[in-house]
């Protein structure tokens, strides 16, 4: 008798602490729909195209919704995390930083169309989200290795040259979270680039004369 009764204290025990690690996952689930934005899924939906949609990592939309098999159905609703942005409006740019980054842009993109401007502008912004750079405009832009500059118009001194109307634009349009690169970290023309490095690394995205990489 006195065995049965401890069998089935072990047996209540363990029950109410799945019960609780269930209460505490469905309840921070709870908490992070109302943080964020919500997505029914469609006939045909798949997580990473979604993920793409919204322009969020694969891995950040599977733990947000706690996911551990990756077949979703249409109907099902997900979580979408929403972007966090340094820059949230014009007047939340310090007018250096804006030029600044007008400047690289007008560099690196003179001739591009304006999402191809934008484009270059992103990938500055996306790398201050990124452990692998520095934490502010100026030091990703003139961040070297070795005595390398990331870019180029640091180099040749084309980075001091005045921006036009267009690439200001593209800066202030980067800096409030536009990204036709799809979270690119890296990007390069590919009729001109020798480094086999960078060449190997996923594209996101082509627009104009650029190619748009990340991380592998």
């Amino acid at each position: 008798m006195f065995k049965l009764k401890k069998i089935f204290t072990c047996f209540l025990t363990v029950l109410l602490l799945v019960l609780s690690v269930a209460g505490a996952k469905s309840e921070e689930l709870e908490t992070a729909r109302a943080e964020n934005d919500r997505y029914t899924v469609q006939k045909g939906d798949t997580l990473y195209g979604i993920a793409r949609r919204y322009n969020i990592s694969l891995k950040e939309l599977i733990r947000t919704n706690n996911i551990t098999n990756t077949v979703i159905y249409p109907e099902e609703l997900l979580v979408i995390p929403r972007k966090k942005f340094i820059y949230t409006s014009r007047g939340d740019i310090p007018r250096d930083e804006l030029i600044l980054l007008a400047k690289i842009i007008h560099a690196e993109a003179r001739g591009e169309c304006l999402d191809g401007k934008i484009a270059v502008g992103a990938v500055i912004i996306n790398r201050l989200g990124s452990p692998y750079f520095p934490k502010t405009v100026r030091d990703v832009i003139w961040q070297s290795c070795n005595g390398v500059y990331q870019f180029s118009p640091v180099a040749d001194g084309s980075i001091n040259l005045d921006p036009d109307e267009q690439s200001i634009l593209a800066a202030e349009l980067a800096f409030t979270g536009q990204d036709p690169t799809n979270g690119a970290l890296y990007f390069y023309n590919p009729c001109i680039a020798r480094d086999r490095w960078i060449k190997s690394l996923p594209v996101l995205n082509r627009i104009g004369r650029h190619v748009f990489a990340t991380q592998a």
